[in-house]
């Protein structure tokens, strides 16, 4: 196979990574009825067959940017994908709760291995190709709301024609023909020396997890509970304990220099802020299609079709080209603006409304959103750090992303619940806690957009830039390394 054709395979393989993590959350909601009947949970612990994963994907992120960086990045990669194939076979093989909510913890320490070291070997294979980095960047981006739709589809067909369990069962074969295939498709960089950060991959997994958990079990027991107060205390002071750490150890977990460069912190602001507008729009926007219009597991996956191809296509073919003239900054700001107007238009969803008067446009505009500042936000925060720290660098992105979302997720819950969205009987009632959520997101989307115009620091495109990369071109001028960033890491692994 010629070396540049193996190169797109290889992308097709990490992209195929990031759409399989980004299913895994959204896929087991459709069957979660059928999984409460046929294994005995209580509503309270049925929430957790997707805050298992979560807490365990947010909270080991850095730990895994950072095995990769240190154990090599196709190594922890493979790593991951047997990781993820052993939580599936639990998940699916189950018969009792808590054999069940293991199995998903599992796959969650899985993906938190895969996603960081996709990231790395992504930067390795086109860092050094200003023209195909843009290119690499929107397909692996695109491959996250595609994942998120199919897994809401593929969850629909599988539980309705199916059985719950097979909702499991999918990744077996996937992940075999990924081991199989990592060999022969992806580059080798090399290991570095150093070591495990042991206390700080242990006080900040501890911290990251306990906050996640506080959040997310807060719209349940009640944000003012003893447990909720107690595990954002004990999270605050686990991260507090955390950074200690890091600024004694001759070999920190993650070098705290690495937010000297203010574009990387204010990319990574971005990300959170856009994880915690995208997610929820998401989450209730399935759940108006369902339980308003009264759509069928099926057509709801099919209804989110239009949103994720839109998604797709902006991400390959225009984004791109629009950094190339514009600059990232213009871009992360325009799209958390364009999102926040989707999610206003949502808000006005009636009752008695229909997908193509209530969802369609507002779907498609948030889209477009979440298309023009997604890929600009997660390269500049990429390119930003040292070569041989791509590892923590796509750790961190993922976290910020991954924590915003279970933040973002949880608040809007609480929120919607207080304005209706608990009364499944009353549909005006759930739509007003629809809507109150949407706008809510639609907050944080604008919130996003206004530290964006602030914080970050990238000069706009000029004619004179118009053949190489804008992220890497945004680094040069940002106060940092002066070569690029991508091309340097690529160089060094």
């Amino acid at each position: 196979m010629a070396e540049g054709s193996r190169r797109w395979w290889a992308l097709a393989l990490i992209a195929l990574a990031q759409f399989m993590v980004i299913m895994d959350t959204s896929i087991i909601g459709v069957a979660l009825p059928r999984m409460q009947t046929d294994l005995g949970f209580s509503h309270a612990e049925l929430s957790w067959v997707f805050n298992a994963y979560v807490v365990a994907f947010g909270g080991l992120l850095l730990l895994g940017g950072r095995l990769s960086d240190l154990l090599g990045a196709r190594r922890v990669f493979a790593a991951g994908w047997a990781v993820l194939l052993a939580g599936s076979v639990v998940s699916a093989v189950a018969g009792q709760v808590w054999v069940e909510l293991a199995g998903r913890a599992v796959q969650g320490v899985g993906a938190a291995l895969i996603a960081p070291a996709a990231l790395t070997l992504l930067m390795v294979l086109f860092g050094s190709s200003p023209r195909e980095l843009p290119k690499a960047l929107a397909l692996y981006g695109a491959a996250a709301p595609a994942g998120g739709t199919a897994g809401v589809f593929l969850g629909g067909v599988i539980t309705q024609w199916l059985s719950w369990p097979f909702v499991f069962w999918l990744y077996v074969p996937i992940a075999v023909a990924v081991l199989v295939a990592v060999p022969a498709l992806l580059p080798t960089p090399p290991a570095r020396r150093g070591r495990v950060d042991v206390a700080g991959a242990l006080t900040v997994t501890a911290g990251l997890g306990l906050g996640v958990f506080g959040v997310v079990r807060a719209p349940e027991i009640g944000w003012s509970s003893a447990v909720t107060i107690g595990s954002l205390i004990g999270a605050a002071v686990l991260l507090a304990v955390f950074v200690l750490v890091q600024a004694r150890s001759r070999t920190p977990l993650m070098r705290l220099g690495i937010f000297r460069s203010p574009n990387l912190g204010a990319a990574n602001l971005a990300q959170l802020l856009l994880g915690a507008a995208w997610i929820p729009m998401w989450f209730f926007l399935n759940l108006y299609l369902q339980q308003v219009l009264g759509f069928q597991a099926f057509a709801s996956g099919a209804a989110l079709l239009p949103m994720t191809v839109a998604i797709m296509v902006l991400m390959v073919a225009v984004a791109p080209r629009l950094m190339a003239r514009f600059g990232a900054k213009p871009l992360v700001v325009a799209g958390l603006g364009i999102l926040a107007g989707g999610l206003v238009w949502l808000s006005f969803a009636r009752p008695e409304g229909s997908f193509a008067a209530d969802v369609l446009g507002p779907s498609l505009l948030a889209a477009i959103g979440m298309a023009l500042a997604f890929i600009p936000s997660l390269g500049t925060a990429l390119s930003a750090a040292r070569p041989e720290e791509g590892g923590l660098a796509s750790g961190i992105v993922n976290t910020s992303y991954q924590v915003g979302s279970a933040l973002g997720l949880a608040t809007m819950t609480a929120l919607a619940a207080g304005y209706g969205a608990t009364q499944l009987a009353d549909p005006i009632a759930l739509t007003s806690g629809f809507s109150a959520a949407f706008l809510g997101a639609a907050v944080i989307a604008v919130l996003g957009a206004v530290l964006a115009a602030a914080t970050l620091h990238l000069p706009r495109r000029t004619a004179a830039h118009a053949g190489s990369d804008p992220t890497v071109e945004a680094v040069r001028h940002d106060g940092g390394d002066s070569e690029g960033q991508g091309a340097r890491r690529t160089r060094a692994a």
